[in-house]
């Protein structure tokens, strides 16, 4: 993807509530999942995203958040070529972003096979704890990592757990109509 114009946020409506998301010339910086209210949300992308300007976004953006849009609302949406500007982002974490960042729509992945993927056998609470810190779920679909033995693990975005098993039911209502046969049915709560 070329690159983006200036920095900004911006605001959006899906069907889990108004979502924010933040971007630089590099790519985007952050996403943030609804808050309980719209004002919440905006707040947290200009406390965490370092006070960016709200504005219209450009056409890249707003592409990125008609795709965003889209998936929550049920459809099977790639969001593994969005590009990303992690540069405050260490370099374990971004190992893991990227292994997250390719577990299909609809599927899920454990902490331990994540810490695996990336050569640390015995890392997953080093994991779950590095996708606690995502700045940019969603796109890197950290909702999709779950603990094993079909627990879900925990989820540090607004609404805990209950958001994460409301997008990965949204995902696999998706696949399942899509013909893509989800990779578990059912997660527990632990």
């Amino acid at each position: 993807m070329r690159r983006m114009q200036g920095y900004g946020a911006t605001f959006f409506e899906t069907a889990v509530g108004v979502c924010g998301l933040a971007w630089s010339g590099r790519g985007v910086t952050m996403v943030a999942l609804p808050e309980q209210t719209p004002e919440a949300t905006r707040a947290r992308i200009k406390k965490r995203a370092g006070a960016p300007l709200e504005r219209e976004p450009p056409a890249q953006i707003a592409e990125i958040v008609c795709r965003i849009a889209a998936l929550l609302d049920g459809a099977i949406v790639d969001l593994s070529d969005v590009a990303l500007d992690l540069d405050r982002i260490g370099a374990f974490e971004r190992q893991i972003y990227e292994v997250a960042r390719f577990i299909p729509c609809g599927q899920t992945r454990t902490y331990g096979e994540i810490a695996r993927a990336i050569g640390e056998p015995n890392g997953a609470r080093d994991v779950g704890q590095a996708l606690g810190r995502n700045p940019i779920p969603i796109i890197v679909p950290c909702h999709r990592v779950v603990a094993a033995g079909g627990k879900t693990g925990g989820f540090s975005a607004p609404g805990g757990v209950s958001t994460k098993l409301r997008i990965l039911d949204i995902e696999r209502d998706a696949a399942t109509r899509a013909g893509l046969a989800p990779r578990e049915p059912q997660l527990r709560l632990i």
